[in-house]
């Protein structure tokens, strides 16, 4: 996924090390021992500094951007629905079928049925 001398950001910071979340850094190293926690040693221009990193506090700017649009692009598409009133693709924006709202009313059963569940809960 990574290759030395990319270009990454830094997204989080698991071992609580002080890393600038949202800074640019790039790959100096691969930390290949197994004792050691982190996979990767960063160089981060800002704060001038080498610091150790694993895998999930950093991430490739290009995929940042594309996840950016497609959460952009899907709002977008939500404010046009709403919008228009546009049923049918709200809610397959949503992740909404027809069967979901059948599935919200309750069951209709008859004044017998019901009674009897009843009853028999009453004798147990």
């Amino acid at each position: 996924m990574f290759k030395l001398g990319q270009r990454v950001v830094i997204v989080a910071d698991s071992f609580e090390q002080g890393l600038p979340i949202g800074e640019y850094g790039y790959l100096i190293a691969r930390d290949r021992n197994p004792d050691s926690a982190f996979a990767w040693v960063i160089r981060i221009p800002k704060i001038d500094k080498h610091i150790p990193v694993v895998d999930e506090d950093i991430a490739l700017e290009e995929q940042l951007l594309e996840e950016e649009a497609q959460r952009v692009s899907h709002e977008a598409l939500l404010d046009y629905a709403l919008a228009t009133r546009n049923e049918a693709l709200f809610r397959q924006l949503m992740g909404m079928s027809d069967t979901d709202e059948a599935n919200d009313e309750p069951a209709k059963e008859s004044m017998e049925d019901f009674i009897r569940k009843v009853n028999l809960k009453a004798w147990i």
